[in-house]
């Protein structure tokens, strides 16, 4: 039940980033959400709830028909949900559709919120990242 319980959560996040529906998403996390991107080393973390503004912001600028596809989510455990996903959008700017290879996120959950969102591009760190490979 629990399990359903958190893929579901890590769904409606999805949902409401498609949305642009930033309360939404923001219901579905704590207070002091951390999001990890792959470009953090350049961007910096997303923190908080003005991170979070900042993101769906970062969203909207790079391309505003940007879309997340859910391939499929499972729980790790009871903190932990890993989720297989695609991206497509088109250059707000340039017009031409922006081509990401499939992304592997973990969500670290506290008292049923998504506290941590750590997007990787290469799957096998996110197996490791969820404890799932050595």
């Amino acid at each position: 039940m629990m399990s359903e319980q958190n893929v579901r959560l890590v769904e409606r996040a999805i949902a409401a980033i498609n949305a642009r529906d930033i309360e939404g998403y923001l219901t579905c996390c704590t207070e002091n959400i951390k999001l990890e991107t792959p470009m953090a080393a350049v961007g910096g973390v997303y923190e908080g709830i003005d991170g979070i503004g900042r993101y769906f912001t970062d969203i909207e600028d790079a391309g505003p028909d940007f879309r997340i596809e859910l391939d499929g989510a499972e729980e790790v455990d009871s903190k932990r949900v890993i989720a297989f996903l695609r991206t497509s959008g088109t250059g707000r700017v340039s017009g031409i559709p922006m081509t990401l290879p499939p992304l592997t996120n973990v969500y670290d959950l506290v008292d049923g919120k998504i506290s941590h969102v750590r997007i990787f591009v290469y799957r096998q760190e996110a197996l490791k990242a969820a404890g799932l490979e050595e």
